[in-house]
């Protein structure tokens, strides 16, 4: 059970970081298609502002999700510089006690949203939903939430120390 565990897991890991490769190279390809188009051509593609937008949505979540994963994502450790040792580890799970909290806060209020815009019926672009553009913002949210909660009580090294 372990075993497979682990394999979902790094299985899980490449398929997130295989999918930020891919959206990455693709914004950059279809940004500079879409300058060479218009500079050269006085021309351009309908659909790649808007594709772009939700291109680097979908990259923000996704590398904050990375971020988290990684141990690498903003925080604040004031506190923990000033503390001794013993007490680091308290203060750090509270951290991600409440970043775990604020992240479901966002996942849950983001999915609303994206529930709300599935019975609005809105149209992104062509015959795109719009819904399904914003899906990653409550996946993501969710997926930094499990990760904080995961870290509680896992101390990491807080950044200085």
């Amino acid at each position: 059970m372990g075993l497979q565990l682990s394999m979902l897991r790094r299985l899980l890991l490449r398929i997130e970081d295989g999918l930020l490769v891919v959206l990455l190279s693709g914004m950059i390809l279809l940004a500079s298609a879409q300058i060479l188009l218009r500079n050269l051509f006085d021309s351009g593609l309908i659909w790649a502002d808007p594709t772009l937008r939700v291109l680097v949505l979908w990259l923000t979540m996704l590398g904050a999700m990375v971020a988290t994963r990684e141990h690498h994502h903003i925080h604040i450790d004031l506190l923990g510089r000033f503390l001794p040792p013993r007490l680091r580890p308290w203060i750090q799970g509270l951290t991600d006690l409440f970043a775990a909290l604020v992240c479901g806060l966002l996942a849950w209020h983001s999915g609303r949203f994206v529930w709300l815009e599935f019975q609005d019926g809105g149209i992104l672009f062509a015959t795109l939903p719009a819904w399904l553009c914003e899906l990653v913002m409550p996946l993501g949210f969710g997926v930094m939430s499990l990760r904080f909660l995961l870290q509680v009580g896992r101390p990491q090294p807080l950044s200085g120390s």
